[in-house]
C-alpha cells in the first residue's frame, strides 16, 4: 500500500525570518504554526478585548501582518501563508 502523502496542514514548511521570530526557525507544519501563533497571541494578551476575533499586532507581529496594526483571525491565516515556503 502506498504511503499516505501528508495533507497541506501537515507538510513541513520553512517560516520567514519574521515568522521565525514568533514560531521558531525550524520547518513547521501550517497547523502547528497557527497553534504557536495563538499561543503567542494569548501569552502576550494581543486579542482585542472588545472583539476577540481581532488580533492586535505588536512589534513582532506587525511585519508578519504586512505592517497592519490589527487583523482578523481569518486574515491572520492569509498573512501566514505568505511567510511559509
Amino acid at each position: 500500500m502506498a504511503e499516505k502523502k501528508p495533507n497541506a496542514l501537515q507538510t513541513k514548511l520553512t517560516p520567514s525570518a519574521e515568522l521565525g521570530a514568533v514560531v521558531g526557525t525550524g520547518p513547521i507544519a501550517r497547523g502547528e504554526c497557527v497553534s504557536k501563533m495563538w499561543e503567542y497571541i494569548k501569552k502576550n494578551d494581543l486579542q482585542n478585548p472588545a472583539n476577540k476575533r481581532e488580533i492586535l499586532a505588536d512589534a513582532k507581529l506587525k511585519p508578519i501582518f504586512g505592517g497592519k496594526d490589527k487583523v482578523s483571525m481569518f486574515e491572520m491565516n492569509k498573512h501566514l501563508a505568505g511567510h511559509l515556503k
